[in-house]
Protein backbone atom coordinates (compact mmCIF):
# COMPACT_ATOMS: atom_id res chain seq x y z
CA UNK A 1 0.00 0.00 0.00
CA UNK A 2 1.26 3.13 -0.53
CA UNK A 3 2.55 6.00 2.00
CA UNK A 4 -0.27 9.08 2.36
CA UNK A 5 0.17 11.72 4.70
CA UNK A 6 -1.87 11.31 8.04
CA UNK A 7 -3.96 14.65 7.80
CA UNK A 8 -4.76 13.65 4.42
CA UNK A 9 -6.33 10.74 5.66
CA UNK A 10 -7.79 12.62 8.31
CA UNK A 11 -9.32 15.42 5.42
CA UNK A 12 -10.89 12.69 2.83
CA UNK A 13 -12.45 10.18 6.08
CA UNK A 14 -13.16 13.39 8.83
CA UNK A 15 -12.96 16.69 7.56
CA UNK A 16 -15.59 16.41 4.72
CA UNK A 17 -18.31 15.16 6.46
CA UNK A 18 -17.91 17.39 9.45
CA UNK A 19 -17.78 20.46 7.02
CA UNK A 20 -20.51 18.94 4.78
CA UNK A 21 -22.55 19.18 8.27
CA UNK A 22 -22.04 22.19 9.64
CA UNK A 23 -22.32 24.58 6.16
CA UNK A 24 -25.23 22.13 4.59
CA UNK A 25 -23.26 21.62 1.08
CA UNK A 26 -24.92 19.98 -1.05
CA UNK A 27 -22.15 18.16 -3.25
CA UNK A 28 -18.64 16.86 -1.24
CA UNK A 29 -16.93 19.26 -4.70
CA UNK A 30 -17.71 22.53 -2.46
CA UNK A 31 -16.51 21.85 0.82
CA UNK A 32 -13.03 23.64 1.25
CA UNK A 33 -9.66 22.01 0.63
CA UNK A 34 -6.20 23.44 1.36
CA UNK A 35 -4.52 24.43 -1.93
CA UNK A 36 -0.66 25.13 -1.09
CA UNK A 37 1.39 26.36 2.17
CA UNK A 38 3.46 29.58 1.52
CA UNK A 39 6.19 30.15 3.82
CA UNK A 40 7.93 33.79 3.51
CA UNK A 41 10.64 35.24 5.30
CA UNK A 42 11.43 38.98 4.75
CA UNK A 43 15.27 39.76 5.19
CA UNK A 44 16.08 43.71 5.18
CA UNK A 45 19.45 42.84 6.66
CA UNK A 46 20.53 40.78 3.39
CA UNK A 47 20.95 43.81 1.55
CA UNK A 48 24.36 44.82 3.62
CA UNK A 49 25.11 41.05 4.51
CA UNK A 50 24.49 38.45 1.95
CA UNK A 51 25.44 35.65 4.69
CA UNK A 52 22.07 36.23 5.99
CA UNK A 53 20.24 34.90 2.98
CA UNK A 54 22.06 32.08 2.38
CA UNK A 55 21.42 31.15 5.92
CA UNK A 56 17.97 31.49 5.74
CA UNK A 57 17.63 29.26 2.50
CA UNK A 58 19.29 26.72 3.94
CA UNK A 59 16.87 26.93 6.99
CA UNK A 60 13.82 27.11 5.04
CA UNK A 61 14.99 24.69 3.11
CA UNK A 62 15.33 22.44 6.02
CA UNK A 63 12.12 23.61 7.64
CA UNK A 64 10.18 22.95 4.47
CA UNK A 65 11.59 19.96 3.07
CA UNK A 66 11.98 21.57 -0.12
CA UNK A 67 14.10 24.24 -1.71
CA UNK A 68 13.60 27.20 -0.80
CA UNK A 69 13.91 30.50 -3.30
CA UNK A 70 14.76 33.86 -3.07
CA UNK A 71 12.72 36.80 -3.41
CA UNK A 72 14.00 39.70 -5.35
CA UNK A 73 13.01 43.25 -4.92
CA UNK A 74 10.65 44.82 -7.31
CA UNK A 75 11.85 48.05 -7.37
CA UNK A 76 14.89 50.75 -6.45
CA UNK A 77 14.01 52.32 -2.91
CA UNK A 78 17.00 54.96 -2.37
CA UNK A 79 16.43 55.73 1.58
CA UNK A 80 17.15 51.49 2.26
CA UNK A 81 20.06 51.38 -0.27
CA UNK A 82 17.78 49.48 -2.55
CA UNK A 83 17.87 48.31 -6.14
CA UNK A 84 15.62 46.41 -8.14
CA UNK A 85 16.57 42.43 -8.65
CA UNK A 86 18.68 42.11 -5.17
CA UNK A 87 17.69 39.47 -3.32
CA UNK A 88 15.74 40.48 -0.15
CA UNK A 89 14.07 37.37 1.25
CA UNK A 90 13.51 33.71 1.08
CA UNK A 91 10.04 31.54 0.13
CA UNK A 92 8.90 28.35 -0.08
CA UNK A 93 5.49 27.11 -1.64
CA UNK A 94 4.55 23.71 -0.62
CA UNK A 95 1.84 21.47 -2.01
CA UNK A 96 0.66 17.58 -2.31
CA UNK A 97 1.67 15.40 0.25
CA UNK A 98 4.52 18.06 1.54
CA UNK A 99 1.93 20.36 2.33
CA UNK A 100 -0.07 18.14 4.57
CA UNK A 101 3.57 16.46 6.26
CA UNK A 102 4.17 20.55 6.93
CA UNK A 103 1.02 21.03 8.56
CA UNK A 104 1.27 17.97 10.47
CA UNK A 105 4.69 19.01 11.93
CA UNK A 106 3.30 22.84 12.38
CA UNK A 107 0.55 21.68 14.23
CA UNK A 108 1.88 18.67 16.46
CA UNK A 109 5.41 19.60 17.39
CA UNK A 110 6.39 23.32 16.00
CA UNK A 111 3.11 25.58 17.42
CA UNK A 112 3.57 24.22 21.07
CA UNK A 113 7.25 25.08 21.39
CA UNK A 114 6.37 28.88 21.05
CA UNK A 115 7.08 30.81 24.18
CA UNK A 116 3.61 31.71 26.33
CA UNK A 117 1.02 30.62 23.82
CA UNK A 118 -2.33 31.11 24.19
CA UNK A 119 -3.81 30.36 20.77
CA UNK A 120 -3.40 31.70 17.14
CA UNK A 121 -4.27 34.94 16.39
CA UNK A 122 -7.79 34.58 14.60
CA UNK A 123 -7.45 37.94 12.54
CA UNK A 124 -4.96 36.69 9.65
CA UNK A 125 -7.87 36.10 7.15
CA UNK A 126 -8.16 37.69 4.07
CA UNK A 127 -12.09 37.40 3.25
CA UNK A 128 -11.48 35.59 0.68
CA UNK A 129 -10.82 32.03 2.06
CA UNK A 130 -7.10 32.19 3.19
CA UNK A 131 -4.97 32.60 6.31
CA UNK A 132 -1.84 33.95 7.38
CA UNK A 133 -0.31 32.88 10.21
CA UNK A 134 2.73 35.21 11.27
CA UNK A 135 6.15 33.15 13.49
CA UNK A 136 8.54 35.44 15.72
CA UNK A 137 11.10 32.75 15.63
CA UNK A 138 11.90 30.33 13.33
CA UNK A 139 13.68 28.15 16.40
CA UNK A 140 10.17 26.76 16.62
CA UNK A 141 11.07 24.48 14.14
CA UNK A 142 13.05 20.96 15.55
CA UNK A 143 14.54 20.77 12.30
CA UNK A 144 16.64 23.16 13.05
CA UNK A 145 19.74 22.91 15.26
CA UNK A 146 19.78 25.54 17.67
CA UNK A 147 23.78 26.10 18.14
CA UNK A 148 24.25 26.77 14.11
CA UNK A 149 21.42 29.80 14.39
CA UNK A 150 23.65 33.23 13.02
CA UNK A 151 20.10 35.35 13.69
CA UNK A 152 16.08 34.86 15.03
CA UNK A 153 14.26 35.94 11.97
CA UNK A 154 10.13 35.92 12.34
CA UNK A 155 8.75 34.29 9.07
CA UNK A 156 4.69 34.42 7.28
CA UNK A 157 3.45 31.23 6.87
CA UNK A 158 -0.14 31.40 4.62
CA UNK A 159 -2.45 28.81 4.22
CA UNK A 160 -4.11 28.97 0.65
CA UNK A 161 -7.76 26.96 0.93
CA UNK A 162 -11.13 26.99 -1.74
CA UNK A 163 -13.36 28.44 1.05
CA UNK A 164 -15.17 31.00 -0.37
CA UNK A 165 -15.51 32.61 3.23
CA UNK A 166 -13.48 33.36 6.33
CA UNK A 167 -15.39 31.01 8.18
CA UNK A 168 -15.32 27.85 6.16
CA UNK A 169 -11.84 28.60 6.33
CA UNK A 170 -11.31 28.86 9.87
CA UNK A 171 -13.42 25.62 10.55
CA UNK A 172 -11.23 23.94 8.10
CA UNK A 173 -8.30 25.01 9.68
CA UNK A 174 -9.81 24.34 13.54
CA UNK A 175 -10.19 20.42 11.66
CA UNK A 176 -7.09 20.55 10.65
CA UNK A 177 -5.53 21.23 14.32
CA UNK A 178 -4.55 24.93 14.52
CA UNK A 179 -5.22 25.97 17.64
CA UNK A 180 -7.23 29.31 17.56
CA UNK A 181 -7.68 31.50 20.41
CA UNK A 182 -11.19 30.97 22.29
CA UNK A 183 -13.95 33.07 20.25
CA UNK A 184 -15.80 35.51 23.32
Amino acid sequence: MAYSPRLKDKYYQEIIPVLTEEFKFKTVMRVPKLVKISLNQGLGTAIADKKILDTALIEMTTIAGQKAVPTKSKKDISNFKLRRGMPIGARVTLRGDKMYEFLDRLVSVSIPRIRDFKGINDKGFDGKGNYTLGVSEQIIFPELEIDKIMKINGMDITFVTTAKTDAECMSLLKNFGLPFKNQK
